[in-house]
């Protein structure tokens, strides 16, 4: 998921340097007012975002196969802990059903 997400993050520095120059060459709109800064990343943004969605399809379904084990694994800890104490409880419950037909 780092890596992704890095990967992610050079795209986007990527195009802000190349919106930056655009837009201080004078070939992209300038923003209005003191907006230039914003303008500038946020048409970063709107052309980072299309480009990464295309190139990190492959990491992108990685990453989402991690985490799907992780869940998947995480589920199986939780249910054999849930076996855990079923068995521990009916174990008590035996027990104490047992000194209770003694006594």
């Amino acid at each position: 998921m780092l890596r992704y997400t890095l990967m992610r993050l050079g795209i986007f520095v990527g195009c802000l340097v190349v919106v930056w120059g655009l837009v201080y060459s004078g070939l992209a709109p300038r923003g209005l007012g003191d907006s230039n800064g914003l303008w500038v990343v946020l048409l970063a943004l709107l052309v980072s975002a299309p480009i990464s969605f295309v190139v990190l399809r492959k990491e992108r379904d990685r990453a989402s196969e991690r985490i799907v084990r992780r869940v998947d694994r995480a589920k199986a800890n939780l249910e054999a802990n849930r076996n855990m104490e079923d068995t521990a409880d009916e174990a008590a419950r035996t027990q104490g059903q047992a000194q209770g037909q003694t006594s």
